[in-house]
């Protein structure tokens, strides 16, 4: 049986961590065979919070022994571009049977003259 774990990104800029609103984040996920399916795209808030997003994750039961060979969470990719910053995109993000997992996504400014650049942050992969 399938669960459900949330995924929510947080667009921000500089290291203060001041939010940016209206960004439109892009999750999608990457099937087996290689396809890439989009599962939303939301605006982000006055807070640079996107609205949660449910995802199928595998049953946490099928976590409990180890040496399964089905991976104990979902991983989606999380995408975003914003007029006159860098574009950034998460690969590998895990989201867990029932838990809330906050993507954190830096937006840098592109300077005048400046090309927009896209960086990409590689998921951390759990050895679980």
């Amino acid at each position: 049986m399938a669960s459900q774990g949330t995924v929510i990104a947080r667009v921000y800029t500089s290291d203060a961590y001041l939010p940016l609103q209206g960004a439109p984040v892009t999750f999608t996920q990457t099937s087996e065979d290689g396809k890439t399916e989009l599962l939303a795209i939301r605006l982000t808030d006055s807070s640079g919070l996107t609205a949660p997003l449910l995802i199928d994750t595998p049953d946490v039961s099928e976590s409990l022994t180890p040496g399964m060979p089905l991976r104990p969470y979902a991983v989606v990719d999380i995408s975003v571009s914003y007029p006159e910053y860098s574009s950034v995109r998460a690969e590998g993000v895990q989201v867990f049977p029932g838990i809330v997992t906050i993507q954190g996504l830096q937006l840098n400014p592109v300077t005048a003259g400046e090309r927009d650049s896209s960086v990409t942050v590689p998921g951390s992969s759990q050895n679980l």
